[in-house]
């Protein structure tokens, strides 16, 4: 499947030209030694997949004794994969190299030496547990790697001229019209409920069967939670109790996480590093609560506040009605026919969520829950940066509303009390393009064209 990470694998090949290595790093399961051996295929005369999580110890040993005397090192290695690989024109791919650090370690030796280009795929590598002996090479190029987006979702399903169209109507901030408006938000619902790992993706191409989609999704909820078993150490409980209470959190109407609900006694500052985990693992998607919508926003922020999303919603979505296969299967269909109301609200607000993401961007918001004052108490879903800062007017705040009629008084307080810093204000919902009260209303699926 065509994935919009292979054009920054391109761009790292022609700009560093092996003087690093590229790291791909994202949670399991979004597809990263899928599409490291489809790019060393495409663009290079020759690969070598070394895959640490069964390599023999053998192999191991390599990396241990003969790192000072590469010659030698490349000399045992390619004999045990029986691989020739032409100096210069061939990549050496390590996959799941947080399995095996003393590997990464080596990146440092192996692009100084310069006869390969090297891919590092991994998830969970940059808890402390993975690199704790080893030295961080700094000849790496990060490539963060997310579940399929809309887009690519849209590709897999046959369509690529969709987004175009889109872009288009977003640009100039006109209608799609009916007809079109509701054939894309029949797609949109799809991908509510696939969501974008693509072995559900693929599912839903080939079979369009939601009870073997949804078998595929429960299969790498239980690997997540293995993993966290397996790799979260003495944080294990605490990031369990987390991961698990992320659909009755964002099912509330105040989404932000209210730690109560799993711990009684708990203070969010003991458990500020829990959620440092599961954002590194990539599995969750952390928003920030921000003290104002200022140019610097991390710098705003408050760590005790927050909001985790679930990092792809059709596993939201299984995790959330984890019921018998035939609820479960209703509940699909009411997704698909836009009959459900029911956390419909938890659903399109960790998509956008997952959209902004996908796109690169940092996510905050904003609340005030002030007993003194009602022009100051407010929630904003969303504040997004401006790309290119000005002096003044850098932050464009985004409400999401999943239902057909709705207000957002939160939104007009917003903008009167902080005026002088806001640039365009946004409402995602479900219907289509529309500018009134100053506002821009957008269908749910322009929302990553709003940080592009």
């Amino acid at each position: 499947m065509k994935r919009k990470v292979y054009d920054k694998l391109l761009e790292w090949k022609c700009v560093s030209n092996g003087k690093t290595a590229v790291m791909l790093d994202g949670a399991r399961r979004v597809g990263k030694s899928y599409i490291a051996e489809e790019f060393a295929k495409n663009e290079y005369e020759a690969y070598l997949v070394i895959d640490f999580a069964k390599v023999t110890s053998k192999v191991k040993r390599y990396f241990k004794e003969y790192l000072e005397d590469l010659d030698l090192f490349f000399m045992y290695l390619l004999s045990a994969y029986k691989a020739d690989l032409p100096k210069g024109k061939s990549v050496i791919i390590f996959d799941e190299v947080q399995r095996f650090p003393k590997a990464r370690e080596a990146i440092k030796y192996l692009v100084a030496d310069g006869r390969y280009h090297y891919i590092e795929t991994g998830s969970l590598i940059s808890i402390s547990k993975n690199v704790r002996n080893i030295v961080i090479p700094s000849e790496e190029w990060h490539i963060e790697m997310f579940p399929m987006d809309f887009e690519e979702f849209m590709w897999a399903m046959g369509h690529p001229a969709t987004m175009p169209v889109i872009r288009k109507h977003f640009q100039e901030l006109k209608p799609l019209g009916r007809d079109l408006h509701e054939s894309i938000m029949d797609m949109f619902r799809q991908y509510l409920v696939v969501g974008g790992m693509p072995q559900a993706v693929s599912t839903f191409a080939e079979t369009h069967d939601l009870r073997q989609i949804d078998a595929v999704k429960r299969s790498i909820l239980t690997l997540y939670r293995a993993d966290i078993n397996k790799f979260a150490g003495a944080l294990k409980h605490k990031a369990l109790s987390v991961f698990n209470s992320i659909p009755s959190q964002l099912s509330r109407h105040e989404k932000k996480f209210t730690l109560s609900e799993i711990d009684a006694n708990g203070r969010m500052r003991g458990y500020d590093t829990t959620f440092d985990w599961l954002e590194n693992a990539m599995t969750v998607n952390i928003c920030r609560g921000a003290s104002e919508p200022n140019v610097g926003l991390e710098m705003n922020t408050d760590r005790l506040s927050l909001k985790c999303y679930l990092g792809d919603t059709g596993l939201l979505v299984s995790m959330a009605f984890d019921e018998s296969a035939l609820v479960v299967e209703d509940i699909h269909d009411r997704i698909l026919s836009d009959r459900i109301e029911l956390n419909k609200g938890m659903l399109v607000e960790n998509v956008v969520a997952q959209m902004f993401r996908s796109a690169g961007h940092k996510l905050y918001f904003y609340s005030n829950s002030s007993r003194e004052k009602n022009g100051d108490r407010m929630e904003i879903d969303f504040l997004i940066a401006k790309p290119n800062l000005t002096r003044r007017h850098n932050i464009s705040p985004v409400e999401v509303k999943s239902g057909r009629s709705y207000a957002y008084e939160s939104l007009a307080k917003f903008r009167r009390k902080f005026a002088a810093f806001l640039d365009k204000a946004y409402v995602l919902h479900i219907k289509d393009v529309e500018e009134k009260d100053g506002v821009i209303h957008l269908p749910l699926y322009m929302a990553p064209l709003i940080v592009s």
